[in-house]
């Protein structure tokens, strides 16, 4: 969950969520990982540079103001380019997002500019789930918003996952950037479970995949899911993986 505004260091926690029902050794193990990763979680405060969120705002063409600040939780420059460069190479019908923020606006845009598409956006807020659908209207966009709160437990990954509904079969491009690693860092490895309504030569992405939780799901993705081709860009500060369906 990303805003228009400053986002704190650390995610909001999700109205309603109580942590107590968490299992302990999931509590202490993601305890324990801060220690390992806050490298990793300090690189999260770069959002990139004001020349490539400029170029960035320009190749879709919105205007200056239309990004907020850049960093901690919200998707950096690198990650939204390479989005808005996949949109304009493949021309996605249909596009799932899990995670909602920033990017959203700029799939939203990209879509628009390439002649259209549909977005379909989760997050675990229920109250930025609105305030998403207001902030793309100011530019004339819209997106499917739908509330996704955290309690399904999808095995064998730990933590908490999305409680989805509406998901279209066909995906042409999923991007997982959610839910945060503070609900456990191995939690978006779930996001496999949408992997088999991916189209052929559908596109995903994981963002902050520099990060050792998500080095840990790009393993056993690999191991896992053969037809997919996985690739790991670390050209950002947080690194992207890029997964290419071979289904078809």
């Amino acid at each position: 969950m990303t805003t228009r505004n400053q986002t704190a260091f650390l995610p909001l926690k999700a109205a309603g969520t109580d942590t107590t029902s968490d299992r302990l050794g999931e509590r202490l193990f993601q305890l324990a990982f801060a220690l390992v990763q806050w490298p990793w979680l300090l690189k999260s405060l770069y959002g990139g540079t004001k020349a490539s969120k400029a170029a960035l705002l320009e190749k879709i063409g919105l205007p200056e103001n239309a990004l907020p600040h850049l960093g901690s939780w919200k998707a950096d420059t690198f990650f939204l380019h390479t989005v808005v460069d996949i949109i304009i190479r493949d021309r996605p019908t249909v596009v799932v997002e899990l995670g909602s923020g920033a990017s959203s606006l700029v799939i939203a845009q990209a879509l628009k500019q390439n002649g259209g598409g549909r977005l379909v956006s989760y997050d675990q807020h229920a109250p930025f789930v609105a305030e998403m659908s207001v902030w793309l209207g100011e530019y004339d966009l819209h997106a499917d918003f739908i509330h996704a709160p955290l309690g399904v437990r999808a095995s064998p990954w730990p933590g908490r996952w999305y409680d989805l509904s509406g998901v279209p079969d066909k995906i042409d491009l999923l991007i997982v950037d959610g839910p945060p690693w503070t609900v456990h860092p191995y939690v978006r490895g779930a996001a496999e479970q949408l992997f088999d309504r991916l189209a052929p030569d559908g596109t995903l992405l994981l963002d902050d995949a520099a990060r050792p939780g998500e080095r840990i799901i790009t393993r056993r993705w690999r191991r896992d899911h053969p037809g997919v081709e996985f690739h790991l860009d670390t050209g950002g500060a947080k690194g992207t993986l890029i997964g290419t369906a071979r289904l078809g």
